[in-house]
C-alpha cells in the first residue's frame, strides 16, 4: 500500500525527508502530495487503456488548485461536479471543450456559468433542459449536453452504489428516451452520455462487466439521440487498497472490457469515444497525512497517541465517511519506517468527540511527543470532505511536493 521511498529510516516525500518538509510546511497537520507518484499512476493507466480510450481526472477526489494544474497536462480531461470546481479547472488552464460538469442539484446559476463557459453538462433531470436552452438562448452561445443515465442495473463490489435503483443521479434509463427527445426540441447541442454506476471497486471482473453493461445501455439508448454520440464516459469507480487484506485491483479484465466497448462504440458511430473518469485511482495512493504527537497517554492499560490532526481534518481516516465497520488506514510513525512494531496504541486526535480516532489498536514502533505520525492513501476525498471548522481547530495546510 504504500509507494513512497524511504532513506535511513525516514519517509521521504517528492525527494525531501518528512521531517524537512514539515520544517518546511511550517505546522502540522498536513497533506502532501508526491509529484512523482501522481505521474507515475497516470503513466501506468496509460499503458493499460487500450487505444482512443480517453482519460479524465475528477476533480472531486481532490480539488487542491495546485494538485489540479499538474494533473491537467497529464489527462485528457476534468470532470467537475460544481461552479468551484469548474473554477479550479480553468483556473488551471484546462480547455473548456474537455471539461464536464456532473451533479444533482445544479442552481440556476451554474449551469448559466457552465454554458458561458462553454464546458459538456451532464443533464440530470427534465429541469435542467428547459434551464439550459434559455441560458443559451440568453447567451447566444450552444449549451453542449450530455445525458446522466441511471441505469437499470447495479455495480456490483461497488463501496459506494451510485446508479441502479432508485437514485438521485441521472436520469433513469427508461426516461432517457423522452428526455432525448426534449433536448433535441430545445436546441441543445447533444454529445453523448455519462454513466457512473460506483465507485471503490476493487473486483477488476466487475468493472469489467459493468463496463460492457453500460456499453449495451448506451447502443440501445443511442437509437433516439436528436444528434451523433461523440463521446460516452463511462465513469471510474476503480478502488484502492485501504486495508488489510485488499488486493489491488488487477487491471487485465478491464482492459479487455474497454478494448471491447471502444471497438463497438466505433463500430456504431465512427468517431464516437470512450471516456474514463477516475479520481480516487489517480490520486489516492500518492498522498499522506502528517499529524504530531502532542501527548501520550495511558488509560486502564491502553495507549493512546494524541495527536494535533484528527477526523476533522481527515474524515475517511476516521471511518466516518462511508465505513460500516470501522477499520485502520495504514499508519506509520514517519521516521522509524525501518523499525518493527513495539507497542499496541491508538492514534486520536484532539477533539472532544469519541470518533475523533485516526488508528484504532495498531501496532506501532514506541512514540513519543513531537513525533510524525503518519496516516497513508490520504491523497484523495482528505481536507475537502472534512468538516475542518469542527470545534474551531486549525486548518490543515496541503502542499504538494
Amino acid at each position: 500500500m504504500n509507494a513512497f521511498e524511504t532513506a535511513q529510516g525516514e519517509l521521504q516525500l517528492g525527494g525531501v525527508p518528512l521531517s524537512r518538509l514539515a520544517q518546511r510546511v511550517g505546522q502540522t497537520p498536513f497533506y502532501a502530495y508526491d509529484r512523482g507518484l501522481l505521474a507515475e499512476r497516470v503513466r501506468a493507466v496509460r499503458a493499460a487503456l487500450p487505444p482512443g480510450i480517453g482519460l479524465h481526472y475528477a476533480v472531486k477526489a481532490n480539488p487542491m488548485p495546485a494538485l489540479v494544474g499538474f494533473m491537467r497536462p497529464l489527462v485528457d480531461g476534468l470532470d467537475v461536479a460544481s461552479a468551484g470546481e469548474m473554477k479550479v479547472a480553468l483556473d488551471a488552464g484546462a480547455d473548456p471543450a474537455h471539461v464536464s460538469f456532473a451533479g444533482p442539484g445544479k442552481r440556476d446559476l451554474e449551469l448559466q456559468q457552465a454554458v458561458a463557459a462553454g464546458v459538456l453538462v451532464n443533464v440530470e433531470s427534465f429541469r435542467e433542459v428547459a434551464l439550459l436552452a434559455d441560458a443559451s438562448q440568453r447567451l447566444g452561445l450552444p449549451a453542449r449536453a450530455a445525458v446522466r443515465v441511471n441505469p437499470d442495473f447495479e455495480l456490483r463490489g461497488a463501496g459506494m452504489r451510485m446508479g441502479g435503483g432508485a437514485k438521485p443521479f441521472g436520469v433513469d434509463a427508461e426516461q432517457v428516451p423522452a428526455l432525448l427527445a426534449e433536448m433535441g426540441s430545445a436546441g441543445l447541442q447533444f454529445e453523448g452520455f455519462h454513466l457512473y454506476p460506483g465507485s471503490q471497486n476493487l473486483k477488476g471482473d466487475l468493472i469489467a462487466q459493468g463496463l460492457l453493461q453500460s456499453c449495451e445501455l448506451v447502443l440501445r439508448l443511442g437509437a433516439h439521440a436528436p444528434a451523433p454520440v461523440r463521446q460516452v464516459n463511462l465513469g471510474g469507480g476503480w478502488g484502492i487498497p485501504y486495508f488489510g487484506g485488499e488486493r489491488a485491483l488487477d487491471l487485465g479484465p478491464v482492459t479487455e472490457a474497454l478494448a471491447q466497448v471502444q471497438a463497438r462504440l466505433v463500430a456504431q458511430w465512427g468517431q464516437a469515444r470512450a471516456v474514463l473518469e477516475l479520481g480516487r485511482y489517480l490520486v489516492g495512493e500518492a498522498g499522506v497525512y502528517v499529524a504530531r504527537v502532542l501527548d501520550r497517554k495511558t488509560s486502564r492499560g491502553q495507549v493512546f497517541l494524541v495527536t494535533d490532526g484528527g477526523m476533522h481534518h481527515h474524515l475517511a481516516a476516521s471511518g466516518n465517511f462511508g465505513q460500516v465497520i470501522r477499520r485502520n488506514y495504514p499508519v506509520a510513525i514517519g521516521h522509524r519506517m525501518g523499525e518493527a512494531p513495539t507497542e499496541t496504541v491508538s492514534v486520536v486526535g484532539p477533539l472532544c468527540t469519541p470518533l475523533d480516532v485516526l488508528a484504532e489498536r495498531v501496532e506501532l514502533p514506541e512514540a513519543a511527543p513531537g513525533d510524525l505520525v503518519v496516516v497513508f492513501q490520504s491523497g484523495a476525498y482528505g481536507p475537502s470532505a472534512s468538516p475542518q471548522a469542527f470545534l474551531g481547530h486549525p486548518a490543515c495546510v496541503e502542499v504538494l511536493v
